[in-house]
Formats: structure tokens, C-alpha cells, sequence
């Protein structure tokens, strides 16, 4: 059975990397209609595609879907990110249905306006120490690489999936605080642009909140009781998540109501079925500088910024 939505987000699938959990995106995706589907960032791991190349037949599944959603009348956005950053010189061009750019306004049926942005540009690592964030993305992989072995043995106990990478991420302080400061600078942007919210990835943590104030969490002090500090000034955060760690992903349904799924939990037995053969499954098939330029929501339209 279809699983019906307004509009799907998805993030960090990696694809081109042994992590990433292609087939379960590719049964998912065989079951979803949707108006619109962002790609949001890091979709094609062109990182790890430049140092070796490896792409099995699952990959190529995912793309499949992707295609057949566009060609059904699904509008399809590519927004490339850090690991897929080569396409972003594609910007504005459309290829077999699917458009990329650099960012996107998202109107939501209830008249929301969100910025799409993969969040890259306001990781201030990436901005500023390319070398270092190269040396942590090696430790990422080493970490997920432990992890697809934890898991293996936790299969073969009859345990769940369980992400040991992703649970020690979120153990460490200084990752908390990485989050916590890319969570606050993109939805600053946001804020700034005249937004209502943001839908991002990049950071692998899937999420659905409103952000407390961050012009008044930054201005005020240390001393200040964190309650206090904590005025909301509307702005929505998202975070689609991953497809290496959590398999998850953002949906809007048709009232507007934006939410996190857990796809793996939605694996049923219709979703755990093997997938029937089609044929054409086996048919064959420079940088921008950053920050990125913003679309204009309709709040800020006709009106002359600065």
C-alpha cells in the first residue's frame, strides 16, 4: 500500500559508501507518492567516489526510484552539500525531471515559508578548517565501520538495529556543542531572511522543534538562568536525518503538519517483502562559494532588503 504525503525531505544518504542503507531507502521509496521530494545535500558521496570507487546495485535502485518519482509528476529538488558539492555548479538546470540549486523556499499548505539548505555553509569546521573536518570525516567512517560489525552481531542474537556510532556522537560534549551551535546558525539565517522555518541536514540528527530565540540566546550572559533566555521567536527547525545511521527522513502531509519518521519502524511486512523484479532496474544509466545565496520567502518579496 502507497504511503500518501504533501512533501518528503531526505538528507546524507551517502550513496557511493558501503554505510549507506540503500535497499531499505529503495523499498521505502517504491512505496511513497509525494508532490514534492528535496534531496536535501550529501545525496552522492563524491568524497569517497574520488578516492575509490564503489557502487553496487542498490545504488543504482535508489536512483531508479528517484527517477520514476519524477517521471510520475513528483517535483523533485536536488540541493547538494559538502560531500556532493561538485554538482552545485549544475544549479538551476534540470536533469531527467530532477532540478538542483543551491537552496529552495518550501510553502507549506498551511502558508508556512521554509528555507532548504543542506547547512554545510553554517558549519563554521567546514568553513574554516577544511583539513580537520577531512581528518573527522575519516574517524566518522572508522566509527560507522565499528558499527555495521556491532550490528552484525546484534542480528545474529535476533537484537534490533542499533546505532552504537550515533549513540556515542551524542555522548560526547564537544559533539552536543557542535550541534547545538549549527542548530542556532541556521535557524539565525532563517530568522534573519524572514522565514518561518528551516529544514536542513548535514549533522546526521533528525529532528522536529521550535528553536528558542537565538538573537536573545546569544546576547545574553553566561550568569542568566537558560529558562529565561529561551524566547520564542517562531522559528521551526528540521533536520531530515541520515540514511547510514538512523534511516529517517521529514514528511508534510496534506494539512501542512510537518513530522520525523523512523522508516525502519515502518517496515512492515508489506515493506519487508522482496521487492518484485523490473526491468529497467537493470537498464544502464565547480565549487560555489559560500555562503549560499538565499531564495526570497514571500514575506520579503517586492521589498528591498538593506
Amino acid at each position: 500500500m502507497k504511503q500518501r504525503y504533501r512533501t518528503v525531505w531526505v538528507s546524507d544518504l551517502h550513496l557511493g559508501t558501503p554505510g549507506c542503507r540503500a535497499e531499505d531507502l529503495s523499498r521505502w521509496l517504491k512505496r511513497v507518492e509525494c508532490d514534492h521530494l528535496y534531496l536535501v545535500g550529501d545525496i552522492i558521496d563524491m568524497w569517497r567516489l574520488r578516492n575509490r570507487w564503489y557502487w553496487p546495485a542498490e545504488h543504482n535502485r535508489v536512483v531508479r526510484r528517484l527517477l520514476k518519482l519524477a517521471h510520475r509528476g513528483t517535483r523533485i529538488v536536488y540541493i547538494p552539500g559538502n560531500h556532493d558539492d561538485a554538482a552545485r555548479q549544475f544549479a538551476g538546470m534540470e536533469f531527467g525531471g530532477i532540478r538542483i540549486e543551491l537552496t529552495a523556499l518550501h510553502e507549506t499548505a498551511d502558508g508556512r515559508s521554509l528555507l532548504v539548505t543542506h547547512g554545510d555553509q553554517y558549519d563554521l569546521v567546514i568553513r574554516h578548517s577544511p583539513l580537520l573536518s577531512k581528518v573527522g570525516g575519516i574517524g566518522y567512517e572508522t566509527l560507522l565501520k565499528a558499527n555495521r560489525w556491532w550490528n552484525r552481531g546484534r542480528a545474529a542474537f535476533g537484537l534490533p538495529y542499533h546505532s552504537l556510532s550515533r549513540a556515542i556522537k551524542l555522548k560526547v560534549k564537544q559533539a552536543c556543542t557542535f550541534i547545538s551551535r549549527f542548530e542556532e546558525n541556521v535557524a539565525l539565517e532563517a530568522e534573519r531572511a524572514g522565514f518561518d522555518g528551516v529544514v536542513c541536514g548535514h549533522i546526521h540528527k533528525a529532528d522536529a522543534r521550535r528553536l528558542a530565540g537565538v538573537e536573545s540566546t546569544r546576547s545574553a550572559s553566561e550568569s542568566e538562568d537558560a529558562v529565561a533566555r529561551e524566547a520564542d521567536l517562531g522559528i521551526e527547525y528540521f533536520n531530515c536525518g541520515d540514511w547510514v545511521e538512523s534511516c529517517t527522513a521529514l514528511v508534510e502531509h496534506d494539512d501542512g503538519c510537518i513530522e520525523v519518521i523512523d522508516v525502519l519502524d515502518r517496515l512492515d511486512a508489506s515493506l519487508s517483502e522482496e521487492i518484485p523484479f523490473e526491468a529497467d532496474d537493470l537498464e544502464p544509466w565547480s565549487e560555489t562559494p559560500m555562503p549560499l545565496p538565499l531564495p526570497v520567502p514571500p514575506s520579503r518579496q517586492g521589498v528591498r532588503l538593506g
